[in-house]
């Protein structure tokens, strides 16, 4: 068994991220799954959609639900689903946060989102601490 990864974030961010993430690593070592929450939608229909993602992508070590920005709609509705047993959600989804978690496959889903936090916090920086760009 295998913890599962579900992304609820708005629009097609989720789906975006999650290409960039197997491109980059050329596998997708967890199952996973996106769910876009659209600005005109219903939050209790996405809650349900949330709900019926989550039971699929549950093989009984858990789920992992990562979510963009926490207290908009997909947050909240990414919440809802922390009332299951064995359901940890991380808000601030980005690009290395997704890779650490990619990297850690065979965590425990505990230990899988304080990875997921680790790399989302790891992968904000200032860019002024970028080496300056070589002259021609």
């Amino acid at each position: 068994m295998t913890i599962g990864v579900l992304l609820v974030s708005h629009g097609a961010l989720g789906e975006v991220v999650l290409d960039i993430a197997v491109k980059t690593l050329s596998v997708c070592p967890l199952a996973t799954r996106t769910l876009g929450i659209p600005f005109d939608s219903d939050p209790e229909a996405m809650q349900h959609t949330a709900l019926t993602l989550l039971h699929e992508l549950d093989s009984g070590d858990g789920v992992l639900v990562l979510t963009d920005m926490f207290g908009a709609t997909p947050s909240n509705v990414a919440c809802t689903l922390s009332q299951q047993d064995n359901v940890l959600v991380v808000a601030g989804l980005n690009l290395p946060m997704l890779l650490k978690v990619f990297n850690y496959p065979q965590l425990e889903l505990s230990e899988l989102a304080q990875r997921a936090v680790e790399g989302g916090r790891q992968g904000v920086m200032l860019s002024s601490l970028c080496p300056p760009a070589a002259s021609s």
